[in-house]
């Protein structure tokens, strides 16, 4: 049966530029990424839906609507109530339909989604999802260092997992490459945030914050958030010649022009995006 590939654009929001791009100084990266006045750049929250023989696999969930005024002014969140269930509506799809949860990492704009608050508390959305996750990420997120424990909600996402946990339907992957589901592989980058999961297939890599948007694909353009940054590079490197290899098309989770693109080599021997693909002004949308 043909696997369907969607897109899924439940919400958009900002962050300080300087830390998307780390040590690129801003006169490089404002050229093609401007920044507001607050020195907040434009990103996107962006999602992937395979439907793959009678599995509905959704991978990563954005960054959900129960944070409060306060936190969606300082991320000029856009995305309004029940953003993950409205995209879903938008290719005829609800909550329950979802059979499969794929997440990166645990960082709060990654899986704030899967959850929603009910009279104080947590309470999953995605019910009848079987949840993946990486066994030794899903640990660093409980100790995380001082520099990047901000990005760890564990008081949000830690009640949502143990009701997985609870009810048997959770799958915890180990190592650095694998299998997910049949015909769904991952590989781990490290220096972001450790055992940092990546979806593929024949087709697609979802790239997450590894190469979180096109801009990033330059190799020295690092996040200011990666707690080990040398390791990006080398990360980067190795992913981006599989990725050639492999004829794949990245999928960008942040970028907020272009939801993917293929890779090529230049005459330097630098890898740099070939053919991009524009995002659509929809909730969701059918990519291959």
């Amino acid at each position: 049966m043909k696997t369907e590939y969607f897109c899924l654009e439940p919400a958009t929001f900002k962050l300080d530029g300087g830390a998307m791009f780390g040590i690129i100084p801003k006169p490089l990266w404002s050229k093609v990424h401007p920044a507001d006045e607050q020195n907040r750049i434009d990103l996107a929250l962006r999602l992937m839906l395979l439907k793959k023989d009678k599995r509905i696999i959704l991978i990563d969930t954005g960054i959900g609507d129960y944070h409060g005024q306060k936190f969606d002014e300082r991320f000029a969140i856009l995305g309004g109530p029940s953003p993950l269930e409205r995209a879903l509506a938008a290719i005829d799809l609800k909550a329950e339909d979802i059979t499969d949860l794929v997440l990166s990492h645990l960082h709060f704009d990654h899986v704030g989604g899967m959850g929603k608050m009910v009279d104080g508390a947590m309470e999953p959305i995605l019910k009848n999802a079987t949840l993946h996750l990486h066994q030794k990420h899903y640990e660093y997120a409980h100790h995380p260092t001082e520099r990047d424990s901000g990005s760890f909600e564990i008081d949000y996402f830690k009640p949502v997992i143990e009701w997985y946990q609870f009810h048997n339907k959770i799958h915890f992957v180990d190592g650095m490459q694998g299998e997910i589901l049949p015909g769904l592989n991952f590989k781990c980058s490290m220096g972001h945030t450790p055992y940092l999961l990546h979806a593929y297939d024949e087709k697609f890599i979802y790239m997450a914050d590894l190469i979180p948007t096109s801009n990033h694909v330059h190799i020295p353009w690092v996040m200011g958030y990666d707690i080990s940054p040398g390791m990006t590079t080398q990360d980067k490197k190795h992913f981006l010649q599989f990725i050639n290899e492999s004829h794949l098309t990245m999928i960008f989770e942040h970028d907020p022009k272009y939801f993917g693109s293929t890779v090529k080599i230049n005459e330097k021997g630098d890898y740099l995006c070939d053919q991009k693909l524009e995002l659509k002004p929809e909730l969701a949308y059918p990519i291959f």
